[in-house]
């Protein structure tokens, strides 16, 4: 059974914004020189967008998901409540924020496999299992990508005073 709620206005739109977005996309001039255009890799990502948007549709429409909790009694919440309620959200996006102005000291790498450690301890937890974990994650993913940017693709990334490559 279909139902239309909140979910299913916000995924449809969603749809919508990848649509608009890849059909602008194909305007992106090509100026000619590398082997990748320059619209390729904003339509590799508005593929995997609209992919995932899809999904979101449909499983809202079948009622996998349901509108977000109802505010109190009072009709409003204070600011305590709004803070408890998008804690998660909040730190993630103030240790992002730490990650960017440490960036010219740190560098990409370092940088970067401290900002998924302090993430995944944030949203996974801080047992000792977890920690070995998070960091093992945070190094090899962050190690990866460095390396593809790097030696891959030829990016020249943020090296910062503390860690200089070449």
């Amino acid at each position: 059974m279909m139902s239309l709620n909140r979910e299913v206005v916000i995924a449809a739109l969603s749809l919508a914004a990848c649509g608009i977005l890849g059909w602008s996309s194909f305007s992106i001039r090509d100026p000619g020189y590398g082997t990748l255009a320059p619209a390729a890799w904003p339509q590799m990502v508005l593929v995997v967008l609209a992919v995932l948007s899809a999904i979101h549709l449909f499983r809202s429409a079948m009622g996998g998901a349901g509108d977000a909790e109802a505010a109190p009694a009072g009709g409003s919440r204070s600011i305590g409540d709004f803070l408890a309620h998008y804690r998660n959200p909040l730190l993630c996006y103030a240790i992002y924020f730490v990650f960017l102005l440490t960036l010219p000291v740190l560098g990409a790498l370092i940088g970067g496999i401290l900002l998924v450690f302090l993430l995944l301890n944030i949203l996974g937890g801080w047992s000792p299992r977890a920690l070995m974990q998070h960091a093992l994650i945070a190094v090899i993913s962050m190690g990866a990508m460095w390396s593809l940017f790097t030696f891959g693709l030829r990016v020249i990334l943020p090296e910062g005073v503390v860690f200089s490559v070449l």
